[in-house]
């Protein structure tokens, strides 16, 4: 079986996502990886190193320069006649990708894959992550979109892969970009990929207490911060730091979860840490069903003095 693999990035540099979906794609077969942007020789080039990548398609137009999914995918689905299966992550950009390219194939996409468990047979998750679905397409051609935390990433050194260039209609003239707004993080971790993430909840009040609590210990641990939805929704900080069901998909080794009740939603975004630690007044708070280290406190007693005593 062979395999196309959409590769996530800024035109500069690639995404880590990506990385696992070279991954869940090597388990099916060859994979090629499609670089489609502007100016993106740098790009192709590192994707060509990635372990086990074989080819590198690259798309180099000012069409694919903003990664529009009206432009990206009817080219990815152009190139789909050569391949068996399409594999994007699911992130943002993935998510707005793959529903398209499956729909000009005439296809049922998979979404979310946690394994690979045959040649067209995938898992799942439903229900919130409550259950996990195993499922197995008829189609004949596959479109599937890749949880990052479910696979290991691919090194990004080691492969030899040739680069070739390709093209395809180009712009679609049906949308446009307007602008990008990026939520600074400053030094710290990009959420997806973090190790440790500190997370603050509602219970935080306001953008200037959730500052003043999370932030500093967030850099004494060299964290990347993240909110609980309710914490998004009450403006205390920008919606790329929302973890959960409809936001993203984080699996850090450490997860601190402070005044965070533990909705099914949130918990659907975080569960998979390897430690989970959570710090919340309500004793009964459901959080505590999955956290490895739990502690009943006032936060704005035991944030600070937590803080404090990391040096």
């Amino acid at each position: 079986m062979n395999t196309l693999v959409l590769v996530e990035h800024d035109n500069s540099s690639v995404n880590d996502a990506t990385l696992a979906v070279v991954t869940a794609a090597s388990k099916l077969g060859e994979v090629h990886a499609l670089v489609a942007g502007h100016n993106c020789g740098s790009v192709a080039e590192a994707a060509a190193k990635i372990a086990g990548v074989a080819k590198v398609l690259k798309a180099d137009d000012a069409a694919y320069g903003d990664f529009l999914a009206e432009n990206v995918a009817p080219l990815a689905a152009g190139l789909m006649e050569d391949y068996d299966a399409f594999l994007a992550p699911a992130t943002t950009s993935g998510k707005n990708i793959a529903p398209r390219v499956a729909a000009h194939l005439d296809v049922m996409q998979i979404s979310d894959i946690l394994s690979v468990e045959g040649g067209k047979t995938f898992t799942r998750p439903i229900y919130a992550g409550n259950a996990i679905a195993t499922v197995e397409s008829s189609d004949p051609k596959l479109v599937i979109t890749v949880r990052g935390t479910a696979f290991d990433k691919a090194a990004t050194e080691g492969g030899s892969a040739t680069i070739e260039d390709t093209s395809g209609a180009g712009d679609a003239g049906i949308s446009s970009f307007v602008s990008r707004e990026v939520a600074d993080g400053g030094d710290r971790p990009e959420l997806a990929s973090a190790k440790i993430i500190v997370s603050g909840g509602r219970a935080l009040k306001d953008s200037e207490t959730f500052a003043q609590v999370i932030n500093p210990l967030a850099d004494k641990l060299g964290a990347a911060i993240g909110a609980s939805r309710a914490a998004v929704d009450a403006g205390y900080v920008p919606n790329d730091y929302q973890v959960g069901q409809t936001g993203k998909i984080v699996a850090p080794d450490v997860y601190i979860a402070i005044g965070i009740s533990g909705a099914i939603q949130h918990l659907a975004g975080m569960k998979d840490s390897k430690v989970i630690i959570a710090i919340n007044k309500d004793e009964d708070a459901p959080i505590f069903q999955v956290a490895d280290i739990g502690l009943v406190a006032d936060l704005y007693n035991a944030v600070p003095e937590l803080t404090g005593a990391l040096g």
